[in-house]
Parts: C-alpha cells; structure tokens; sequence
C-alpha cells in the first residue's frame, strides 16, 4: 500500500471508521461493507483482509474484557457462551477445511447461493416474519456452511448471524458474534502468517485509531437499538443483513 495520493489514504481511512462503526453496532459486516470501497482504491484484497481481520480480533478482546469485568448480579450477561461452545463444537471441522482450501464449489458460485438464501433469512426479519430456524440439520448446514466460507474468505457472516440471532437473547447477540468472530478470524490470521501474507503492520499506526473512531460510534447505535422493541431490532437487522448480502453478490461479479 505505497505510492498511494493523499486522498486515496483519506478514502482507506475514513472507510475504515466505517468499518468499525458497522462491526461495532451490528457486531457484523465490517468486512464485507469495507472491501468494496477498499479495492476501488487498491484492487488486492489480501493486503487489506490481514488489517481487517487484526481489528476485529483488536476489538473482540475489548468487548471480553468487557463482558467478564461485569459481574454485578443486577446487570445482563452479554456472551452467551454455552451457545458459543455448542456452535464452535459444529463448525471447527468445516472452517479448518476452508481454511486449507477444499473447495467443492467455485467461490463465486458458492458466495452467490450463500448471499440469496440470507436476502430471504433478511426479508422475514423485515417483514417480521422471520423464517425460523427448528431443526438441528438447518443448523449445523448454516452453521457448517458459514465457517468453511469463512475459512476460504472472511464473508461467513451472513449466514451465521440469522442462526445465531435465532439461538440467543437479543442483548447477547453483538457480543456473542464477536467473540465467535475472534475465534473464527483468529485461525485465518494464523494461516495468513503460514502463507507468508504481509500483515501491513505498519498500517495499523493509523487505521486503528481510525477503527477505534467508528467503534465509539457503533457503540452508540448498539445501545440505541438494543433498548427499542424486538421487531424494530430484527427489523435493522435484516436490512442490514440484505446490505451486506447485495454488496457481496456486487463485489463478486463487479470487483471479483
């Protein structure tokens, strides 16, 4: 990332504080809203994949620091780690398996199944009618499914998330995908480093603190929506989900 104009580095930061204020307020879509805007500036998304997945495990900690310092008995737990375990337990195996690329599908073909079927997941959310989710196999395939997607790239969230949603108290729901989004970024960033992928340390002097801007922001909104009624919740939710969903199925077949 050298030789870039002063108002190229300007667009990568302020896309940044973006991407922390979406990461931080939804407790998703950090990535998939950030990399499109990002290769319009630089088309190479490894260089930008390793800062992105450093941040997110950055702020994941902050939010467990958080989590396990509030202990006050009147106050609601945010991580729901039973759930936390149980999903891992499913999609440990599938996300090392995409991690070392056993693919079965071509990635674009694949990333567009995965994007259609969570635009009609985010509809029923909008609409408030939300397609339920009742069997252990709708579990395990969404779940199974979403980590190898996430071992290949780092765009599993919008299959995840609605399996997650539906498993977990909305309070626990941020905090609860951020936790699983540092294990799940944690084992990618290890195969960064094993591949020999330049991690753009550097970079990170300045794009933290750019993050760490919209982490403040997003927090705001979290809380804000948080405390209106579930159906206006879910609501935000789903819209957010179909944004993510439509800029995937965009960044793959215009930027792919």
């Amino acid at each position: 990332m050298e030789d870039l104009s002063w108002y190229q580095y300007a667009i990568i930061g302020l896309t940044f504080v973006w991407s922390g204020f979406v990461r931080s307020g939804l407790g998703f879509g950090g990535a998939v809203l950030a990399l499109p805007f990002l290769l319009l500036v630089v088309n190479d998304p490894l260089i930008f994949l390793p800062l992105i997945a450093m941040h997110l495990i950055f702020f994941s900690t902050l939010i467990m620091i958080q989590s396990t310092r509030n202990q006050a008995p009147e106050q609601l737990k945010t991580i729901n780690w039973a759930y936390l375990k149980r999903s891992m337990a499913i999609m440990i195996v599938p996300k090392i398996a995409g991690v070392i690329g056993l693919l079965t599908l071509p990635p674009v073909i694949m990333s567009t199944i995965i994007f259609f079927i969570v635009i009609a997941y985010a509809v029923g959310y909008i609409i408030n009618r939300p397609i339920q989710i009742k069997t252990k196999l709708q579990e395990y395939g969404f779940l199974g499914l979403g980590a190898y997607v996430s071992g290949t790239s780092l765009t599993g969230a919008p299959l995840i998330v609605p399996v997650v949603a539906a498993r977990v108290e909305k309070h626990e729901l941020r905090n609860t995908l951020f936790v699983l989004w540092w294990i799940l970024t944690l084992i990618k960033l290890i195969s960064f480093v094993i591949a020999g992928i330049d991690l753009q340390l550097i970079h990170h002097l300045w794009l933290l603190p750019c993050a760490f801007v919209g982490h403040v922001l997003g927090n705001r909104m979290h809380n804000y929506l948080v405390e209106q009624e579930t159906p206006t919740f879910f609501r935000v939710l789903g819209i957010a989900l179909v944004i993510v969903s439509l800029t995937g199925l965009l960044k793959s077949f215009v930027f792919g």
